[in-house]
């Protein structure tokens, strides 16, 4: 994605921030640091007091960006599906065929990071961390409803379906391919996470990837 990102703007939903932080050097840098301070020290104990240190602003300033450390925490999430799904669609958009293109896509969302160095101000590896560690939270909330039909979910739920379409292309005869993709977006994050902390009960190690596992279960699944 080499050039990529320097002529096209990751877009998020405008509902989630208050002000873009695209739109500033103040604001980018409270998305550089706030990225670096939740991998540090986690999401539970992150708050814009410690951010406000961290950067050398006032805790009030960051609230000018965003009404709280969730809604935060959403538009990392948000910047990060959107992300992938450029990334997804630049790779898979010259593959004509269908399974090969399937495999790709679920390469794209179930591999590890590397960071982008088109984006300065955004380590992308690093936010991958914070996905695999943090992303359930966005979700498991009691105000996911209504943040759904505000449309804080729309990127994450619009790169599953891009991955949807591509199967019911490769197996139309396939009926659970929602639950499949969903399942292979959120278990590759969880993997991650086996594979780091709790290693005893993952077959993913430093030899084989999530990728790997998720190809050969598609493969089987919609062997024709």
């Amino acid at each position: 994605m080499k050039n990529l990102l320097s002529t096209i703007k990751i877009q998020v939903n405008n509902k989630i921030y208050v002000k873009d932080p695209e739109t500033s050097e103040l604001g980018k840098k409270i998305i550089q640091n706030s990225i670096l301070l939740i991998d540090e020290i986690g999401f539970d104990n992150f708050t814009f007091r410690k951010l406000g240190d961290l950067i050398g602003s006032n805790e009030s300033s960051i609230y000018r960006y965003f009404e709280n450390k969730h809604k935060l925490l959403v538009y990392l999430s948000s910047w990060y599906w959107s992300w992938i799904e450029y990334r997804l669609v630049f790779a898979t958009s010259n593959i004509d065929d269908h399974k090969e293109k399937l495999m790709k896509a679920i390469t794209i969302v179930t591999e590890n990071i590397e960071n982008d160095l088109d984006t300065e101000h955004i380590n992308e590896s690093i936010l991958n961390r914070i996905i695999i560690t943090e992303f359930t939270k966005t979700l498991h909330t009691k105000e996911v409803d209504i943040e759904n039909k505000e449309g804080f979910f729309l990127i994450y739920k619009r790169v599953i379906n891009r991955i949807i379409a591509i199967v019911e292309e490769v197996n139309p005869d396939y009926p659970f391919a929602k639950t499949l993709i969903s399942t292979i977006v959120e278990g590759a994050l969880h993997q991650h996470f086996l594979k780091n902390h709790l290693k005893t009960i993952t077959n993913c190690n430093e030899n084989i990837a999530p990728s790997e596992i998720y190809i050969d279960m598609i493969e089987r699944i919609l062997k024709q």
